[in-house]
């Protein structure tokens, strides 16, 4: 994804799975709780491990499935095949859609603000093939997993001309180089052996999880709330119209609100998101840019087990316009890695008085 995805671990994502290491012979399963844009799920499963991914976004699950799915998974069998069916997808007559009517100029015939997200030529062509995609799998033209492709194919493409910074909270002033493009489909490169996944959306503590597996989490470090930041893309993802307003035109997006995102809440929410977990092993990312310090979040997640801190090293920070590339510099990233034995045996049966909000 051309989009610059808060967090992303693509730089250290195979560090992190070599911290995971090869899948056990006892059937375990590595969970990716926070799965984003899915680069640390596709390294765990190139070791071979069986993967369960999971977000609040339905487009950051989408997009992280997309890239666990080999081609034997997407014969397209309807269309000629997965390029065919692109093709057939960027065939499609533009139509002038909720995308287009919100989040391009038109969106200034109802509005007091001309969205500038997307040119109105390639908000429409969004529109038809985000309308086709759903037709075809109403009609059974498409299965599930071949759907859940072409969405992500489509996202990508969206991203590749989105008038924006780097996320979607805000749209650019004047129009881009990057977009004026045409948008253009591209085939991404599939597996070749099939990889043994199933995909959640939704609260992070409802994932299932057995002692045997190992659970990775990323969760938010800062106060950037990713369902707003990335509201257009979800908005694509669902094929829905909500209700959207405001300069930005952003849909409802309070009740995905994180606790991971509130210094206050943060502490809190991390010890207990570890805690209540019941996995034999526990990987959490975390970052020198977070509201929790690493002694404070050390000291908290000692108690529930064994636990090591792992240095990836530094990162460059997230920079969303030309000012913050100027004045850059870089994030220190960690993994707190929790071995415990088994539930209530090696863990401690309550948090911490600290966490647990008495002084």
């Amino acid at each position: 994804m051309s989009v610059r995805y808060i967090g992303s671990k693509a730089r250290v994502s195979g560090l992190i799975a070599d911290l995971a290491g090869p899948p056990p012979s006892d059937a375990g399963v590595f969970v990716d709780g926070f799965s984003g844009t899915g680069v640390v799920a596709s390294a765990v499963a190139d070791l071979g491990w069986p993967v369960r991914i999971n977000d609040h976004l339905t487009s950051s699950a989408i997009t992280s499935a997309a890239r666990l799915i080999a081609r034997s998974d997407v014969p397209f069998a309807s269309l000629g095949g997965y390029e065919a069916a692109l093709t057939k997808l960027a065939e499609v007559q533009p139509v002038l859609g909720f995308i287009t009517r919100e989040y391009s100029p038109v969106s200034a015939q109802h509005t007091e603000v001309e969205r500038r997200y997307f040119t109105e030529a390639n908000a429409s062509r969004i529109d038809a093939m985000r309308a086709q995609i759903t037709t075809w799998r109403e009609d059974g033209t498409v299965s599930a997993t071949e759907e859940r492709l072409l969405i992500a194919d489509l996202l990508a493409a969206a991203n590749r001309v989105a008038n924006i910074a780097g996320t979607y909270g805000c749209f650019l002033r004047n129009w881009s180089s990057t977009g004026v493009r045409e948008l253009e489909l591209h085939p991404r490169d599939l597996r070749s052996r099939p990889v043994e996944m199933d995909v959640h959306v939704g609260d992070v503590t409802q994932i299932p999880v057995r002692p045997e597996d190992v659970v990775y989490f990323d969760p938010p470090y800062t106060k950037r709330q990713y369902a707003a930041y990335y509201h257009i893309l979800e908005t694509i993802a669902l094929g829905d119209e909500p209700e959207v307003g405001g300069v930005t035109g952003l849909r409802p997006w309070r009740h995905l609100a994180s606790d991971f995102c509130y210094r206050k809440r943060a502490l809190t929410a991390l010890t207990s998101l570890v805690h209540d977990c019941t996995a034999g092993r526990v990987l959490l990312s975390y970052s020198s840019e977070g509201h929790v310090g690493q002694d404070e979040l050390e000291a908290a997640l000692a108690p529930l087990g064994e636990l090591t801190v792992h240095s990836l090293g530094e990162i460059g920070r997230y920079r969303p316009n030309d000012a913050a590339v100027r004045n850059a510099d870089s994030v220190h990233e960690y993994v707190f890695e929790l071995r415990r034995s088994a539930r209530g045996v090696a863990v401690q049966s309550s948090l911490p008085l600290a966490v647990q909000g008495v002084a």
